[in-house]
């Protein structure tokens, strides 16, 4: 099997995938768009992509490529994120003036960037702040990373769980172009993902959510955003708590079907252990 991922190696990414796929081919995209393209270019491909984050929320711009290129979600999986300032050997935290790092790590890691007065540099990813400081020999400046990319790149960790919250968990989704649907059983939980756009109606959204309250439906997930360039009609991601083949959840989606323009399923597949700790 072979799986992109985004960032450089040693992206978190890459760390989530080998806890879900040990053996599997892992290949480092530039952005995420290119993983969403290839995947649509050759089923064969799988992608790991992450969606939101315990602390940060969101993970910016996901849900515009699940929307753009449709690809199906074949399972979710929840990694324990572990943030670590890192350096050019014999550079001391005293030293440094400045921190390298993906938006999310930043937005983490707030307390020690604080407590240290760093300048925080955005950068593309996790990884690639760690091979930017090891290329370019830095030594007023540490990125925000992984052990794995610390060991990559010859950088001495400086200070190890750097996040704000220990409980710092980032929620990726497996995902390709190919259909591929779980058999329901009904002594199993799963989620079923969606997109839809509703009507431009008054309490549209409220009549779309009706269905689930009646058939007693829960939802995991939902939130807006804007369609391309437009701020007058939105649209909705959405995670089911049920399968697609549930009568509640049919029930529930056919309800959803009489108040949206439109309704994409994007995947179903078995909701992740760690939603029960």
């Amino acid at each position: 099997m072979e799986i992109l991922y985004q960032g450089n190696e040693g992206a978190y990414s890459q760390l989530a995938a080998v806890e879900i796929f040990p053996k599997a081919n892992l290949i480092s995209c530039k952005t995420f768009e290119d993983c969403f393209q290839k995947c649509t270019n050759d089923e064969s491909l799988r992608a790991i992509i992450p969606i939101e984050n315990s602390i940060a929320g969101r993970v910016a711009d996901i849900q515009y490529l699940m929307n753009k290129y449709k690809l199906q979600i074949y399972a979710e999986h929840f990694h324990r994120v572990s943030h670590n300032l890192i350096a050019k050997p014999g550079v001391k935290i005293k030293d440094l003036k400045s921190v390298r790092s993906h938006s999310q790590a930043i937005s983490q890691c707030q307390k020690l960037i604080n407590q240290y007065r760093l300048e925080p540099i955005i950068a593309a990813d996790t990884a690639g702040s760690a091979k930017y400081i090891s290329e370019n020999s830095l030594d007023d400046e540490a990125a925000i990373a992984s052990t794995l990319a610390a060991k990559i790149y010859n950088l001495d960790v400086l200070k190890s769980n750097i996040e704000d919250d220990k409980k710092n968990v980032t929620r990726f989704l497996f995902m390709g172009k190919k259909i591929e649907h779980p058999d329901f059983k009904k002594n199993e939980k799963f989620i079923t993902s969606c997109i839809f756009k509703v009507k431009d109606k008054p309490a549209a959204l409220y009549k779309c959510l009706g269905g689930f309250a009646t058939n007693d439906v829960s939802l995991s997930k939902l939130e807006s955003f804007s369609d391309q360039s437009s701020f007058e009609q939105y649209l909705f991601l959405c995670d089911i708590v049920g399968h697609i083949e549930d009568p509640k959840v049919q029930k529930s989606l056919e309800e959803l079907g009489f108040h949206t323009i439109n309704l994409e399923i994007l995947g179903v597949y078995k909701a992740s252990a760690f939603r029960n700790l």
